[in-house]
């Protein structure tokens, strides 16, 4: 990355002139050949105290030492590591289990003692593509994808019965299925049919279930484009599926009028898995204030998730290396690296980890890093929002801000545009923000559709995906904008070198049970919508 003339090297190239000026021209010069080493010695000491003193060495500067091909290195291996296991790094399969064999083992190299912190989590997958068709009285078929999806967790089962409206609103977003009275004349063996808003889904389809619906479909709200791409976060005992608000908003007029008929079927395959977080602490620093640098390891089924998210646990890798390289001013309070597993199942390994810390164990992080998607081709420079200053997301905890102002800062003294993104629940930082703990990070984009402003400040395509090939096959080092990287990983180490230093801004140097600003009410748990 920044290539900087180091401490050592410009001590030399002070103090090596002023000894050769010493026994320069119109000087006597040293001791004859034939005189004593001693006295050979006593000159080389007079003129070394002659010369100009030499500035004191540089301090260790981390985004100078990690370079981009240090980062390269490990993106190639993960890349490697899918393409002979599968496809993939998704937890449960072999790519997975050699990514986290690969972090081992380097950190170790790097002086390390990594912890493999292993757990199991509930795994869904659909077997089959789904059914969403009308039945009477007119008959249609909807398209997977484009007029609707199942729901993460569905029941499984095929059903067609009459379906009835579930206090739909005439307009805006409602609070269809969130209230029990909402059920109160609703004849058992039906389709329920909800709208999206306000609650969660997991709550809707409950309610739902205990009035004796058969299956739920929990269409889009106005204003959302597409089908929900939604989870009930639980196996669910009836089937789910969420079609867009069109296709929803046109089956909730024929419910209305009566005699609609729908036949919903949902096939899919659930259980339990095991996968594994890796943390690893430096070996100076408080332990009472530890600064937490995270991203996820797994990638999606689809691809081996190079872009999502190598980059992010290759950079935090590369600066895991040459950490060890700061010294004790730097290294004042105790950094923790981690790479969370089940990322893409919702947020599992983060959540398992902040659970497993207890309160006690959570009162000594003094913030969290997360860094998912440092590369997208097509991306951005976002940092979350730490003083929600756009009104959007979650409100993140007391001293989010500061760490936000802490990138803001960086990237300004490099001239270099930044956006801001909400806290919405989509990646790593969610259950450290539900618990607390102050938060921040970067991102790059994902299926987002980048703006005409945006590609004016950053370059690429206006109209086009931050990342075509997000949870896709095509997510391979190719996918991945080495320039935007770059900064990134810049970034990341400067960051983390700051708070290692000094947390003073973030949390007064002493953490403190912490309690979120206002109820942590995401959008979303990892790729999936939950309300």
């Amino acid at each position: 990355m920044r290539k900087l003339l180091t401490g050592a090297a410009v001590a030399l190239s002070a103090a090596v002139p002023g000894a050769l000026a010493a026994v320069g021209p119109g000087v006597q010069a040293g001791p004859s050949r034939s005189a004593e080493p001693e006295l050979r010695a006593a000159s080389a000491a007079r003129a070394l105290a002659a010369a100009p003193s030499a500035p004191r060495p540089q301090a260790p500067d981390l985004a100078a030492l990690v370079r981009l091909k240090d980062v390269r290195r490990h993106l190639s291996a993960f890349q490697e590591i899918a393409d002979y296991n599968g496809g993939n790094r998704a937890v449960g399969g072999p790519g997975f289990a050699v990514s986290v064999r690969y972090v081992v083992a380097r950190l170790k190299k790097a002086g390390f003692k990594p912890k493999v912190q292993r757990f199991t989590f509930p795994y869904w997958r659909e077997r089959s593509a789904p059914v969403l068709a009308r039945v009477a009285p007119s008959k249609a078929s909807y398209k997977v994808g484009t007029d609707f999806l199942t729901f993460a967790y569905s029941g499984t089962g095929a059903v067609t019965a009459r379906v009835e409206a579930v206090d739909v609103p005439a307009s805006g977003e409602g609070t269809s299925g969130c209230e029990s009275g909402d059920f109160a004349r609703f004849r058992k063996g039906s389709i329920a049919l909800m709208q999206r808003g306000t609650c969660s889904f997991a709550t809707k389809v409950a309610k739902a279930r205990a009035a004796g619906a058969a299956a739920a479909v929990i269409y889009n709200k106005p204003g959302e484009k597409g089908p929900v791409n939604g989870t009930v976060q639980k196996l669910a005992p009836i089937p789910v599926v969420g079609p867009s608000y069109r296709v929803g908003t046109a089956l909730a007029k024929a419910a209305k009028k009566g005699g609609l008929k729908l036949r919903v079927k949902t096939d899919a395959v659930h259980g339990k898995k095991s996968a594994s977080n890796v943390i690893a602490d430096t070996r100076r620093g408080r332990a009472g204030n530890v600064v937490l640098v995270g991203a996820h390891l797994d990638s999606v089924p689809a691809g081996p998730g190079i872009n999502d998210n190598a980059t992010g646990a290759a950079a935090l890798l590369a600066v895991a290396q040459k950490i060890g390289k700061l010294d004790g001013k730097d290294l004042r309070n105790r950094v923790r690296f981690a790479w969370w597993g089940a990322e893409e199942e919702g947020l599992v390994g983060s959540a398992h980890y902040v659970k497993s810390l207890g309160a006690a164990g959570r009162r000594r992080i003094a913030l969290a890093l997360n860094f998912d998607m440092l590369g997208s081709p097509n991306g951005l420079r976002a940092v979350y929002d730490g003083d929600r200053s756009a009104r959007a997301g979650a409100v993140p905890p007391a001293g989010s801000g500061a760490i936000e102002k802490t990138f803001r800062d960086y990237f300004a003294g490099r001239r270099l545009p930044v956006t801001q993104t909400p806290f919405t629940g989509r990646s790593d930082y969610g259950p450290f923000v539900a618990k607390g703990i102050p938060a921040g990070g970067i991102e790059t984009g994902a299926e987002g559709v980048k703006t005409a402003a945006e590609a004016k400040a950053y370059g690429g395509k206006a109209g086009k995906a931050y990342d075509p090939c997000y949870h896709a096959k095509c997510d391979r080092m190719k996918n991945v904008d080495l320039k935007l990287l770059d900064t990134n990983v810049d970034a990341v180490a400067y960051v983390t070198q700051r708070f290692a230093a000094s947390t003073l801004p973030v949390n007064g140097e002493a953490r403190v049970l912490a309690v979120p600003a206002a109820p942590y009410l995401p959008e979303w748990q990892g790729p999936h919508l939950v309300r």
